[in-house]
């Protein structure tokens, strides 16, 4: 368990010595990583292949499965949106973007077309109100299928943009990939340029602050970066990326997101209940555990837990189905609670 002052990220390539870490149940967290990836993992949880825990600022512990360890780069799916929401709000805080301000695509702009009402931060909390269906399964009529991998797949902006109307922006909430990748186009659009330039902004104001040596964006052939699902990375990068939110946007003393952003990730939308989850802005809530717990969630049970009140952040990647996600969230609990407040 490397030893680390508190607050202060743990270096990228060399690791200070061990030293025991207060108020964690050791033995209890050790079995627990043990039966997720080890010889001892029942089929539970699916394919659990990293978990990483950072508490009190040190890396305490990590496991891996068969073929991975720490430097193997892993997807983020649907975490990637949670990392989209900073990469909006490091645009906010230089004044580049303003999440009240209409998104402005052009097939939006007809005076008649209400899709022009539609804002950043309906986007951002997921109520656009473009018709929009989220299906996994279904791949007949599922958009996020379609958007990613059928004839979305070469300008997953413009699938997305040419959506019709459901319901009035910002009159109901309903999660979307699409919704993200509209927002990736307004930040590209800021950003200007093609792939390329994306990738180097992306870099040069996120990953590379936070020591993400690891992280690779997926762009389409527009240059736009799909971020409602790809961003690869190490479980150690994900957890440094959860480390920022942990510290209210942070980083080594050095503000990297505008003062009240984490709390526009974190604040529960009243109105939303989705399968007992809640939602902020692109960032997940488990109402009544945890008391301030959010983390990023992604398919095939992708998790970063962060949790203010125990100053901890926990990584689970792996490949699971639907019906073990209660299974997963009850493990991730269960590591979360080998440590006391």
């Amino acid at each position: 368990m490397p030893s680390q002052p508190a607050g202060v990220p743990w270096p990228t390539h060399e690791w200070p010595e061990s030293r025991p870490v207060d108020g964690v149940d050791e033995d209890r967290l050790t079995a627990l990583l043990a039966e997720a990836t080890g010889a001892a993992r029942t089929d539970d949880l699916g394919d659990t292949r990293a978990v990483v825990v950072v508490h009190r600022g040190q890396l305490v512990a990590e496991a891996y499965g068969e073929g991975v360890d720490a430097g193997t780069t892993l997807p983020s799916w649907s975490m990637a949106k949670s990392i989209l929401h900073a990469v909006v709000g490091i645009l906010v805080g230089r004044g580049d973007l303003d999440p009240a301000e209409p998104a402005g695509f052009p097939e939006w702009s007809a005076p008649e077309d209400l899709r022009h009402e539609i804002t950043l931060d309906h986007l951002l909390h997921m109520r656009s109100g473009l018709d929009w269906l989220e299906d996994y399964v279904d791949d007949e009529h599922s958009n996020v299928i379609e958007m990613l991998f059928g004839s979305g797949r070469p300008d997953v902006a413009a699938y997305a943009a040419a959506q019709p109307l459901g319901a009035p922006a910002g009159s109901r909430y309903y999660y979307s990939s699409g919704t993200s990748n509209l927002i990736s186009a307004v930040t590209r659009r800021v950003v200007t340029g093609d792939a390329t330039a994306y990738g180097a902004f992306l870099r040069s104001s996120l990953f590379d602050p936070l020591g993400m040596t690891t992280a690779i964006p997926k762009f389409d052939a527009t240059g736009t970066w799909i971020a409602s699902s790809y961003c690869f990375a190490t479980a150690r990068d994900f957890a440094r990326f959860g480390l920022l939110y942990l510290r209210d946007g942070v980083w080594e003393d050095r503000p990297l997101l505008p003062r009240g952003w984490v709390d526009h990730a974190r604040t529960p939308q009243a109105d939303v209940d989705d399968e007992g989850w809640g939602y902020g802005a692109h960032w997940w809530m488990l109402p009544g555990r945890h008391d301030g717990l959010f983390f990023a969630s992604g398919h095939q049970g992708q998790y970063l837990m962060v949790v203010p009140a125990l100053d901890l952040v926990v990584v689970r990647s792996g490949v699971s189905v639907s019906t073990q996600r209660d299974a997963i969230v009850a493990f991730l609990t269960d590591v979360i609670a080998c440590f006391a407040p």
